[in-house]
């Protein structure tokens, strides 16, 4: 390769100051391929289990990739294979192979294995049953080289199922630029294809890009990967599922790359027992992934990720106070949240003290109250995040929501896709106090880029990537705990109350249609009645006489 360098590319890259907005990779401006000077290294890791031939195939075609092999390597993950797999004669220099540690297995297990073997700046995963392009791993680096919080996504195409070229001849395709030809047909899967013409190609996806991250073919930086957390080795299927929400909440920007072309030797799982697949993984993607709200029905439900974080500041209030704020939130018609209650709670003694004379008898109340609540948590300082929970409300303690409040904030959010939403409590000498709604992406990646903003300023880098707004807390039902209503009752019970009023409203609805009916009849009766009594002797209606009143005129000149 030859060509611009990375300091030329990063000049030429379009990315605006504070970013990429939402999830608009668009401005960027990735290098022609084969005219740039790469600098990162990259390490290809496959899992793979019981699959030797369909891992010689893959392994062949890495052997043929224009990006150096200087700044490549492989890592072979075998997931317990029997026989065990080994590293065939056509791969490239300095694969690896490593395998599951004694007593685990599965998917999770294998992916997180081979990130813990990885090295250099990005991993990039490949399924064990994939060919790759030529030029396939250079299109995915070029824009790790523009942005160091993308996550790139390469085109899968699926075969049908037939006889499966050897190693040689995948090797041969690839490095003529021709490997198309090793295969019958192959097509796009439809739903991703769907998605990619409806969103412009994630560019207009917004915070859902994730939704298309999948290990067939994604790359992702390291220092990325490891603030998400991983891989999930508790999951066998749906692995790549949970990483890519985790990976949206880290401030990830979702690049699906058609010049990263591979094939999928035949259908996928998914293709095959789609039915079966979602069954199995709508059991326990709900638990991780609040953004499937349409699994998350149950209105008692708690769930291990919810889908708000509540933070209330305890702040010296009384206990009255701080229940009436706790409360609020917990009541809501939004009932996926939890709360952390900040406070001095390292200073509440253990041992023996004045029950009803101890001096911070207001903190001790609250502790009694919510030490068994599974929804409330403590804590000395406020979170420094709420990941992978998508959003989160700060505000003080004396201050309480309505029923919905948090529903209302968070619709607003989504629908606009607002960052920040900061609602006006009230304005003193200190200033504005404000209940402040943060999306949990947006400040991911504020503050992967603030230090390209003014003196690193968060919430101006937030604005710039995703938009902020300022509301009255007063419009969205938040009132001081004084003048809320007592909490009455739960959820279940003011949704059995609203469908309680939808069916007063048909009632009345059909009354007002019976009373319709009902005036037309008297109408009509009414006019028959006029008729018979104009009628003459010999039955014919009399005419009424109308007085005609001719046009004024104008007064002539």
């Amino acid at each position: 390769m030859s060509g611009a360098g990375h300091g030329d590319l990063a000049g030429r890259s379009g990315v605006p100051r504070a970013g990429v907005r939402q999830n608009d990779y668009g401005p960027l401006l990735p290098p022609d391929l084969g005219r740039w000077e790469p600098r990162l290294r990259v390490s290809v890791v496959i899992p793979a289990h019981d699959c030797q031939d369909a891992l010689d195939r893959t392994l062949a075609s890495l052997a043929a990739q224009t990006y150096p092999a200087h700044l490549m390597g492989v890592v072979v993950v075998d997931d317990g294979s029997e026989p065990p797999l080994r590293v065939p004669e056509i791969t490239p220099a300095g694969t690896r192979l490593v395998r599951v540690p004694e007593g685990h297995w599965g998917r999770g297990w294998a992916r997180q294995t081979g990130a813990e073997a990885a090295v250099g700046d990005i991993l990039h995963w490949v399924d064990s049953d994939m060919i790759l392009d030529r030029e396939h791993v250079e299109a995915h680096m070029r824009w790790h080289h523009l942005l160091p919080y993308a996550v790139v996504m390469g085109d899968v195409r699926f075969t049908s199922d037939g006889t499966w070229p050897r190693a040689g001849e995948v090797l041969s395709a690839v490095e003529a630029g021709d490997a198309e030809r090793l295969f019958d047909g192959s097509a796009p899967h439809e739903w991703r294809a769907g998605v990619l013409k409806e969103t412009r190609w994630l560019r207009d996806a917004g915070t859902g890009a994730h939704r298309l991250h999948s290990g067939a073919s994604t790359s992702v930086p390291v220092a990325l990967l490891r603030s998400a957390g991983g891989v999930n080795t508790a999951l066998n299927m749906g692995e790549d599922t949970d990483l890519g929400f985790r990976l949206a909440q880290a401030g990830a920007v979702f690049i699906p790359d058609p010049q990263a072309r591979g094939w999928h030797l035949g259908p996928s799982t998914v293709m095959l027992r789609e039915k079966e697949v979602h069954r199995h993984n709508w059991s326990v993607l709900p638990d991780l992934i609040p953004d499937l709200r349409w699994l998350r029905t149950h209105p008692r439900r708690t769930w291990l990720v919810p889908y708000v974080h509540v933070v209330v500041d305890v702040g010296g209030a009384r206990y009255e106070d701080v229940r009436a704020s706790v409360d609020s939130a917990l009541a809501g018609t939004l009932v996926d949240v939890a709360v952390t209650v900040v406070g001095p709670w390292a200073r509440l003694p253990a041992g023996r003290r004045p029950s009803l004379d101890e001096p911070l008898l207001d903190l001790r109340l609250v502790h009694n109250l919510y030490a068994h609540e599974p929804r409330v948590s403590f804590a000395e300082e406020a979170p420094a995040g709420s990941a992978p929970t998508p959003f989160r409300l700060t505000f003080p303690a004396g201050w309480a929501l309505g029923a919905d409040s948090l529903a209302e904030l968070v619709k607003l959010a989504e629908s606009e896709g607002y960052g920040l939403l900061s609602a006006v409590l009230d304005e003193g000498a200190t200033g504005v106090r404000a209940a402040r709604l943060e999306r949990t992406a947006a400040f991911a990646r504020a503050a992967l880029v603030a230090g390209d903003t003014p003196d690193g300023d968060i919430d101006g880098a937030v604005h710039e990537l995703f938009g902020s707004l300022w509301v009255s807390a007063a419009e969205f039902g938040v009132t001081t705990a004084g003048e809320a209503e007592p909490v009455a009752g739960d959820p279940a019970k003011w949704r059995a109350e609203s469908t309680r009023w939808k069916r007063e409203a048909e009632r009345l609805r059909g009354e007002v249609e019976s009373l319709r009916a009902e005036t037309e009849r008297l109408r009509t009766e009414a006019g028959h009645q006029r008729d018979e009594r104009r009628r003459g002797p010999l039955g014919r209606i009399i005419p009424t006489t109308r007085r005609q009143t001719a046009p004024r005129r104008g007064k002539s000149g």
